[in-house]
């Protein structure tokens, strides 16, 4: 792969790292499990390569957490400025979150663009993302389990592939997904699409 920017990328080496030990798995261990091989995982560790959204769905599918909640636990190790009381530099409670501040994450393979609206502290996860025409991404059905998760299409069509189920999503338009199944976010259209994604987490594995 190309050099890394992403400001994030070291945090989320840190993060697969600290899940697949707390899990005391080898490399070859979390490679069977997600399907990503283990010279790719041991990159990504090493903070040598930029994982792409498809391979972040493996290893959170592994994992048993949803994307969202993988990012944001990697966003979230990055510091302690959301600790209780704390102040940011500018006189706000750490409650505020400013735009220009908010971690942001993008998809080398597709330009897909993510950025963590809650705090790791808050009880659900919101995030924003930006689908540029054109793009698809999918995950498995393991990456929705132990959670609640509802999509909220804020701009442009999204097409949305849950299961065998194909749902096209305009602005406004909101779905709830059910039982864990493999899903597909899909821009078919000629412009970006952007929507949120609320989740909540039940039993964390």
């Amino acid at each position: 792969m190309s050099n890394i920017v992403d400001p994030l990328v070291g945090q989320i080496a840190a993060r697969v790292r600290a899940e697949r030990e707390r899990r005391r798995w080898t490399l070859a261990q979390l490679a069977d499990a997600s399907g990503v091989s283990r010279a790719m995982i041991n990159r990504i560790e090493r903070g040598e390569s930029s994982p792409t959204a498809v391979v972040l769905g493996k290893l959170s599918a592994a994992f048993q957490l949803s994307v969202s909640s993988l990012l944001a636990l990697a966003e979230g190790s990055a510091g302690d400025d959301d600790a209780p009381g704390a102040t940011s530099a500018d006189g706000d409670k750490a409650g505020v979150r400013r735009q220009a501040a908010a971690a942001e994450w993008r998809d080398p393979a597709t330009g897909y663009r993510r950025r963590q609206i809650t705090g790791p502290h808050f009880p659900a996860e919101i995030a924003e993302i930006e689908l540029p025409a054109g793009a698809r991404v999918p995950y498995p059905a393991a990456a929705f389990a132990f959670v609640r998760q509802v999509v909220w299409v804020l701009d442009g069509r999204l097409t949305f592939h849950e299961g065998d189920t194909v749902h096209e999503l305009a602005a406004g338009d909101t779905i709830e997904l059910g039982d864990p199944a493999p899903c597909v976010f899909a821009n078919t259209s000629g412009e970006a699409c952007r929507y949120a994604v609320v989740l909540t987490r039940g039993e964390r594995p």
